[in-house]
């Protein structure tokens, strides 16, 4: 199969779909060795002066809106129901303190978070649940999920703004910072190791 029709397959397999696609799952479509990388940038090449783009989030690939025409499908799209301020603080700890626990949340918040709080998140598909923590009571953990990559435009969560940024935006005028750890290169450790004999 010539490359002109591997890539007319690629274009209607990203067009059909409803959801962002792999290069892996793309390449089952076409023939053994096809190159994803040369079809993919070539194909987004294509794409990169027209109505929509072809774009990498979260390690797969969708089209969007060229970015200087969003203001145009804005009318159309209905207003969506807001996010309460503890909704918003509560998906920020999660993004930058994954895995947390509800116990974690809550100390960083310094208040008691309501259960309607991360079910919102949750119906959202912003956060998910990434398993339990092996500390006693087996604390369930959470952090984001593709959707919440895809929705924010994200390649991955380290492209999250870090302290620096947050706070030349200014949005940090008002917090005490010595208690966060905005991407660090520490990452908390999901699981304690297996102890011996167990």
């Amino acid at each position: 199969m010539e490359k002109p029709e591997q890539i007319r397959i690629v274009e209607a397999l990203l067009f059909a779909s409803d959801k962002p696609l792999s290069a892996i799952a793309l390449a089952e479509y076409l023939p053994e060795g096809a190159n994803m990388d040369d079809l993919l940038a070539e194909l987004a090449e294509e794409y990169q002066k027209r109505g929509v783009n072809l774009v990498e989030v979260a390690g797969k690939w969708m089209f969007r809106t060229a970015p200087d025409l969003a203001f145009l499908l804005r009318k159309e799209v209905e207003e969506e129901r807001r996010l309460s301020r503890a909704a918003i603080e509560t998906l920020a700890i999660v993004a930058y303190h994954q895995p947390v626990t509800r116990a974690e949340m809550e100390e960083i918040r310094g208040v008691s978070m309501s259960k309607g709080t991360l079910d919102v998140l949750m119906e959202a598909n912003w956060v998910r649940m990434m398993g339990r923590r092996r500390t006693p009571g087996r604390p369930m953990t959470y952090g984001t999920s593709d959707h919440f990559l895809v929705h924010f435009g994200l390649d991955s969560i380290k492209d999250l703004p870090g302290l620096a940024e947050l706070k030349a935006a200014g949005f940090l005028d008002n917090v005490n910072t010595s208690r966060l750890n905005l991407l660090e290169d520490t990452k908390p450790t999901e699981e304690q190791p297996e102890l011996p004999g167990s």
